[in-house]
């Protein structure tokens, strides 16, 4: 492992974190980044194993609650069928994830898919935030069940780098009656089975491709992951309840514009 390989690793591991929660499409930005940047990950398993990282800084924020919920399985029936929506929400995914896995990394993660997704999914922020029902509820716990799975089902939308998982998810929890701190929070726990099933169905299909280096290069971006996911998860809910969501919009436009102009620079 050379310095300037592990230096791209940890910038790469850093936007990882820093992009996970947000609507912006942290898998579109691993994928842009290493394009100009010339990082080449063997299976493309970098841009999907160290999402490990930001997955144990969310765990880290919220396991007071985490441990809530646990310990109120038995007892409570608000908790039982808050699990019971965050698990449906996720079965889509891991459905789809499964059967696309090749397809989506050997045809989607093209960086000009990533810039038109990020712009297209800007202008859907730009106009879901002034579009958006009246909330119904303000606690991602009480989404109801119904609303949890169609919500699943739009995080599919997100196998394609650029859409965003947090986008896609938040998205569709706001048109279906959440409010902006709600569905922020639901994508937040929606994230730990959705990224922990990626993480290990991708390392079970390319763990034989890894080696030492490879997997250095992983460590220091896991790293690097934890330690911005943790800055991101802590102040994202306060940011997006104040501000709402046209900071996201705009930068997601701007990153695909200037994309498009580096990859026609460029050829």
């Amino acid at each position: 492992m050379t310095l300037p390989e592990a230096l791209k690793a940890l910038v790469l591991g850093g936007i990882e974190g820093l992009t996970e929660f947000l609507p912006v499409s942290s898998t579109g930005h691993l994928l842009l980044v290493g394009h100009f940047l010339g990082f080449e990950s063997k299976g493309k398993s970098f841009e999907v194993l160290v999402q490990l990282g930001a997955i144990l800084a969310i765990l880290l924020v919220y396991a007071k609650k985490i441990i809530s919920i646990v310990l109120g399985l038995r007892d409570d029936p608000k908790a039982r069928r808050f699990v019971l929506a965050v698990l449906l929400a996720f079965l889509p995914a891991a459905i789809v994830g499964a059967l696309a896995h090749s397809l989506i990394k050997e045809v989607l993660f093209n960086p000009l898919i990533v810039c038109t997704m990020l712009i297209a999914g800007g202008l859907v922020l730009l106009a879901v935030d002034d579009l958006a029902p009246k909330p119904r509820f303000d606690d991602a716990m009480d989404m109801p069940i119904g609303t949890a799975f169609l919500v699943g089902l739009c995080q599919c939308l997100a196998m394609v780098p650029g859409v965003s998982r947090s986008g896609a998810t938040i998205v569709s929890a706001m048109l279906f009656g959440a409010s902006k701190r709600a569905a922020a929070e639901f994508s937040f726990f929606l994230a730990m089975p959705t990224m922990a099933g990626a993480f290990a169905y991708d390392l079970f299909k390319n763990y034989k491709l890894l080696d030492f280096n490879d997997t250095m290069l992983i460590v220091i971006g896991f790293v690097a992951a934890f330690i911005s996911g943790l800055f991101v998860v802590r102040g994202f809910l306060q940011f997006v309840s104040k501000h709402g969501f046209i900071f996201f919009a705009w930068w997601r436009i701007v990153v695909g514009v200037a994309g498009l102009a580096g990859l026609y620079l460029t050829r």
